[in-house]
């Protein structure tokens, strides 16, 4: 029969792969090409017979058919440059009795227009998708998780094993740690973690409320309330909250007038809004925070014990940063990458000098006077280096970097590599110009650059 014929079949074989939608390319153990299909040799501008037996590397710009595929590593969907045009490429080892023998490789998206093309088409998809999320966020509330976190302190993963815990359920929590700390980052997790992560995340600054609007904010009021009121009256924060969390942030400054008639909502799980006749029920979980001692003010009457023993069924202490000191640095890497991504600024390199400043300050104001340092020293910096000069005074001072303390000599270098810096900047790299604008040779320009490390 025809179709036992070895020659027949592999004719159809080599027909079928030569015709293929993808370009294929094998290699044997040492990266030489055994074989290229038709399509991939033509884009190429490769005679057939002659690629066959050079190495891959001879043949294909920006290969890694050579590399970690011949040491067994499967590669999916890689971006490879070749000829102009970014491709998406797959490299699978080929295995016998357990041993790399060789490799085949696959690039789909051989044509520029039809890439883009598809690009377009994710793009779109991406829009809409960030579109629905924005929106979703702005119902929702809830922006951040427990990821967002960062440290990797005993004490940090303590808290985070915590959350995960009480996370489920409806029991109230209190969030107890000083300010900058995190504490609303925790409640938005353990909303994100909870059954209720589908529903509303609201949240109300208890100290920046003036009293007198306290009770319409919380409850809401009816149509023709008081003077003023908005037509249809207006939902409260209970009511907005309903089914989903409550945050209330700060809740040691919450006006002893409306302590007692929080601690009724709790209880009755119900509220009266404003001008209202009768009651609404509603099933919120309710989150507080606070950076102030409660029991003093409790011990000093401004705030009521029994409102204190509801709230703080479930609690997470949050310790200060100055006694979680190893989460300093990885704090400061994650606000660095966060604020190049928002700024799009690039940040390759950090002094040691900027590391042990940072280590050795108290940090009074936690992780939000961190990340405020970050972005200060990022948008003040002229270089893709993070050095201590680039900071504000103002700011060096608080390190306890006493400038008087140089010698002439380092106030001299200082100037000196800044000046370098800032003409390198300015002038996008260029040597010879630099060189001749400052009025020295191209090797001493090297030497300085060198010297003062700059980048």
């Amino acid at each position: 029969m025809l179709d036992q014929d070895p020659l027949f079949k592999n004719n159809i074989l080599e027909t079928i792969i030569d015709s293929a939608y993808e370009w294929i390319v094998v290699v044997d153990h040492e990266g030489i090409v055994r074989y290229m299909n038709k399509t991939y040799c033509e884009f190429l501008d490769e005679n057939p017979k002659y690629v066959v037996g050079k190495h891959v590397t001879k043949v294909i710009e920006n290969t890694r058919m050579h590399k970690d595929v011949l040491q067994g590593k499967v590669e999916i969907a890689d971006l490879q440059f070749i000829r102009g045009n970014y491709m998406i490429a797959n490299r699978i080892p080929i295995l016998n009795e357990g041993k790399v023998i060789g490799a085949v490789g696959t690039v789909i998206f051989r044509d520029t227009e039809q890439w883009k093309r598809m690009n377009s088409h994710i793009k779109a998809l991406l829009h809409e998708l960030n579109f629905y999320k924005k929106e979703w966020e702005e119902i929702n509330g809830a922006t951040y998780t427990l990821n967002d976190f960062a440290g990797t302190s005993a004490e940090v993963q303590k808290v985070k094993k915590h959350v995960k815990n009480i996370a489920s359920g409806d029991l109230s929590v209190l969030i107890r740690g000083e300010s900058g700390t995190g504490k609303e980052l925790l409640a938005h997790s353990i909303h994100q973690l909870s059954e209720r992560s589908g529903k509303p995340f609201i949240k109300l600054n208890c100290g920046a409320v003036p009293e007198h609007l306290f009770e319409s904010e919380l409850f809401g009021y009816s149509e023709g309330a008081f003077t003023g009121a908005k037509k249809g009256g207006k939902l409260g924060k209970f009511q907005l909250a309903d089914g989903g969390t409550l945050f209330l942030d700060e809740i040691g400054d919450l006006p002893q007038s409306m302590q007692i008639k929080l601690l009724r909502v709790l209880q009755e799980k119900e509220v009266e809004p404003v001008g209202a006749v009768q009651p609404q029920k509603v099933n919120v979980r309710v989150i507080a925070a606070t950076n102030r001692s409660l029991e003093e003010l409790i011990n000093e009457n401004k705030f009521r014990e029994d409102l204190f023993y509801r709230i703080n069924v479930l609690q997470i202490q949050i310790p200060p940063l100055r006694e979680r000191k190893e989460d300093i640095w990885p704090l400061a890497e994650n606000f660095i990458q966060l604020n190049c991504a928002e700024t799009g600024k690039r940040i390759l390199s950090i002094d040691q000098d900027v590391k042990e400043a940072f280590l050795e300050y108290s940090w009074p104001g936690n992780a939000r006077e961190l990340k405020n340092f970050v972005e200060a020293g990022i948008q003040l910096t002229h270089s893709d280096r993070l050095s201590l000069d680039v900071f504000p005074d103002f700011l060096k001072e608080k390190l306890g970097i006493n400038k008087k303390q140089m010698t002439l000599k380092e106030h001299l270098q200082e100037t000196e590599k800044n000046v370098i810096a800032y003409y390198l900047e300015k002038m996008n790299g260029d040597i010879m110009q630099v060189a001749k604008h400052l009025g020295i040779g191209k090797t001493n320009l090297y030497d300085k650059i060198k010297k003062y490390n700059i980048r």
